[in-house]
């Protein structure tokens, strides 16, 4: 059977580009026909190595030509509300990277008008392709480990202790993340949102109390490098309160050496207990689960089958295959924990509730 042809246009060329550009490229039926970027060396770079036959220094200018389906926006941070509303004007379904927003204003709005055009709109919470994420939250939703009682959560990089990523003080690429007047909003915005939403999706439910405090430490002296003021959070803890009763912590640094990129999920129910990871690339889930194995306190290794990635899942959403997972209204959901751990860290960890329009 012959699938729709989806156009693509990637705003935004920079390094987390290429995996949009490689994913899109090997789905079938899909093509990439247009990058936007207003650094002309970059963009004429990223198009030449994917075949990329249309190149705009304006997202204006692309938008005027018109000629594609959907866009996938990889811009920094500050900038996804401003290109996003401007793509959905034009009626056009969108994949946009995380944090959907730098505020859950913004992003209410982002999801709202989303809504109001009937197009696809996702955010790229990658680690949603994670199958040991899909199978623990399938199994919870099953009651599998009864009422949700606790969990305890983590996401732990090593960027700013170890070599393996490159070396953060000489490349622009990282130092932006360390610095909020280049639009980031640390540790929290960069992976937070990603433990949040780890969590939460597992658990099936939405925060209702947070707590959080935010750390920056001194990393060069004076506090910058060149033109980047290194005042970013680098690592947070947090403790919440769930819509349905259950308690936890969520945490995250780049300070942890020895991990590379892994995130972790323990979580306790009534019958049982998961333990979720994702650990040097690798998808684990571990599960004590049942009266003999609570008896014998005995973790077994479980398996998972494979889950679609986020760039499968939005062209079959766009070809009306399957429901968009996750939506803005997500997005907007998580970016409310966001600005609510912002001000509890400045009102020293004050408890916050969580409201969602």
């Amino acid at each position: 059977m012959t699938k729709k042809p989806v156009r693509i246009l990637i705003l935004g060329t920079g390094t987390m580009a290429n995996v949009h550009a490689q994913s899109f490229a090997a789905i079938d039926g899909v093509e990439v026909v247009g990058g936007v970027d207003n650094r002309p060396d970059v963009l004429k770079a990223f198009c030449e190595k994917h075949s990329i036959p249309n190149a705009f220094g304006l997202l204006d200018d692309a938008l005027e030509w018109g000629e594609f389906d959907a866009v996938a926006n990889v811009t920094p941070d500050a900038v996804h509300y401003p290109t996003t509303m401007m793509i959905l004007e034009q009626g056009k379904h969108i994949l946009c990277e995380k944090p959907l927003s730098t505020q859950y204003g913004y992003a209410a709005e982002m999801a709202d008008r989303a809504r109001e055009k009937g197009v696809v709109s996702m955010v790229n919470l990658s680690y949603r392709n994670v199958p040991a994420l899909q199978y623990a939250a399938e199994m919870i939703r099953n009651g599998t480990l009864g009422t949700v009682r606790h969990f305890e959560a983590s996401y732990l990089q090593s960027w700013l202790t170890q070599p393996a990523w490159g070396d953060w003080r000489t490349e622009s690429a990282w130092l932006w993340r360390l610095s909020r007047e280049h639009g980031s909003k640390g540790v929290l915005g960069d992976v937070g949102i990603h433990i949040v939403d780890f969590a939460t999706f597992i658990a099936g439910s939405l925060p209702a109390e947070v707590s959080c405090r935010l750390e920056t430490f001194d990393k060069a002296e004076g506090g910058k490098i060149g033109e980047y003021t290194l005042d970013a959070n680098d690592s947070f803890a947090m403790h919440m309160k769930l819509q349905n009763g259950a308690i936890g912590t969520i945490s995250a640094t780049r300070f942890a050496s020895g991990h590379h990129n892994d995130l972790q999920l323990r979580i306790y129910g009534d019958y049982g207990g998961l333990e979720v990871k994702l650990e040097n690339f690798k998808s684990i889930l571990r599960g004590c689960i049942g009266a003999p194995a609570m008896l014998a306190q005995e973790w077994t290794e479980i398996d998972t089958p494979e889950v679609p990635t986020i760039y499968e899942r939005f062209i079959a959403a766009i070809r009306e295959e399957r429901p968009p997972e996750p939506t803005f209204d997500r997005g907007a959901e998580l970016q409310k924990v966001l600005d609510l751990s912002e001000i509890s860290s400045a009102q020293d960890c004050k408890t916050l509730l969580a409201t969602y329009d």
